[in-house]
């Protein structure tokens, strides 16, 4: 099972800290790569017209921002940079290869 998910987060999909599938927007699945990537790359082109920041880690992490979108943690008391992340996972799991 292929799965494409959109989080929303003070730091880069890639980390998966803890607790990360509580940053989770939404999740699409899909049975094939072929539909995955198709809609994936719908994602990509939306979130590249959106925020001019963009970062890329293999196939399977996608990271966007705006340097202007922040919030402000009260533990650390001190803005955070706001990410949204694209993750594409395969039975559960980043993968590198499709």
């Amino acid at each position: 099972m292929h799965e494409i998910i959109y989080m929303k987060t003070d730091y880069e999909p890639w980390w998966m800290f803890d607790g990360w599938e509580k940053s989770v927007v939404s999740r699409h699945e899909f049975t094939s790569a072929k539909e995955a990537m198709g809609f994936l790359e719908t994602l990509k082109q939306d979130f590249s017209y959106r925020f001019p920041e963009h970062e890329q880690r293999n196939q399977a992490f996608y990271c966007y921002w705006n340097e202007e979108e922040v919030e402000y943690c009260d533990k650390c008391e001190e803005d955070l940079q706001v990410f949204h992340g694209l993750i594409w996972l395969v039975d559960g799991k980043s993968s590198t290869s499709y």
